[in-house]
């Protein structure tokens, strides 16, 4: 016997790993920035903070279309 498919296709690493590169991509565009203005370790905390609910909207975005194809 083999279990039934998931509903969607997407798997809880999937997820994760939407979030996390999210999140690792805003933290280097912040370094990045900051770098640029003088302050490297203030723009990769603010990429971090930015790309907390940046990651989660991206999440959002993957899943919620997934539910309604």
């Amino acid at each position: 016997m083999t279990p039934d498919a998931a509903a969607s296709p997407h798997s809880l690493a999937t997820a994760s790993g939407l979030l996390l590169g999210t999140l690792a991509l805003a933290m280097l565009l912040g370094a990045l920035v900051g770098w640029a203005l003088g302050s490297a370790g203030i723009g990769l905390l603010v990429g971090a903070l930015l790309g907390i609910p940046i990651g989660v909207a991206v999440v959002y975005q993957v899943y919620g279309r997934a539910r309604r194809s």
